[in-house]
């Protein structure tokens, strides 16, 4: 197998959004995309940890980035086209969305879930990415070709008992990645695809596995490129896949990189 080696300006000229970039994937990713090119949006709901990936992608010489804080889990569509249209003010079309942010709450029986918490899990992993997904199209029809993408998990492929509104608000990524996918592809340059990063070293990874040696989990460092080609050009005419390492798509190459 041959490693994926982005050329340097694989992303130049191209304003590419992350949600959840304060930390674990997204930081990594936002990093990652910076040193190749990117204007990368960083959204978040911590404005200190947005700043210091912020800090991050200017010392390292990268484009300048820019920060929206949100907090998904109480946003609003208002928020949603707001953002957008500041977006469209700053930039003159969105080439890419990574949505990466999620959050688990907790692990229960489906008799024991009390409705705040469903509805939390539910306005961050799947109506907020649905309504920033929304409110960013008319952005993305501009770009001469764009990537979004869906940071899934593969209990939104196969559920396991305990895991809730966390593993149904994944099927529902699923689910509405494959109607965009449909929608998109006959009248856009818009490819949409959802990627399981599996077990890695994140903060919502020891939530649910408090027990576990982080040391023996991938670094969020070492996906790295699997979502530069996933949201660069060289992924143009794949979408409507649920992917992950394993997946096809990545035969040629591996995720050494960082």
């Amino acid at each position: 197998m041959q490693a994926y080696s982005p050329a340097n300006d694989l992303l130049d000229g191209r304003t590419i959004l992350v949600t959840g970039a304060g930390d674990g994937i997204g930081r990594a990713v936002s990093l990652a995309l910076a040193s190749h090119g990117a204007t990368v949006v960083l959204l978040g709901r911590t404005l200190s940890k947005l700043e210091a990936v912020y800090d991050q992608i200017e010392k390292a010489g990268g484009v300048q980035p820019a920060i929206y804080p949100l907090n998904l889990e109480g946003a609003v569509e208002h928020d949603y086209l707001e953002m957008a249209a500041k977006l469209e003010t700053a930039f003159d079309s969105l080439e890419g969305l990574l949505h990466n942010a999620a959050q688990l709450q907790l692990l229960s029986r489906i008799d024991d879930y009390d409705m705040q918490t469903w509805f939390k899990v539910m306005q961050t992993n799947l109506n907020g990415p649905f309504m920033l997904t929304q409110a960013c199209l008319p952005l993305l029809r501009k770009a001469r070709d764009a990537s979004v993408l869906f940071t899934s998990d593969h209990l939104g492929r196969r559920a396991k008992a305990y895991w809730g509104a966390y593993s149904v608000s994944k099927f529902g990524i699923e689910g509405l990645m494959q109607v965009m996918a449909e929608e998109l592809g006959e009248n856009s340059n818009i490819r949409v695809n959802s990627f399981a990063p599996g077990p890695t070293r994140t903060r919502l990874r020891a939530i649910a596995y408090p027990g576990e040696d982080p040391e023996t989990l991938k670094r969020p460092e070492q996906l790295t490129s699997l979502y530069l080609w996933l949201l660069g050009p060289d992924s143009r005419g794949t979408s409507g896949m649920a992917l992950d390492e394993a997946s096809e798509v990545f035969r040629n190459f591996h995720s050494s990189g960082g």
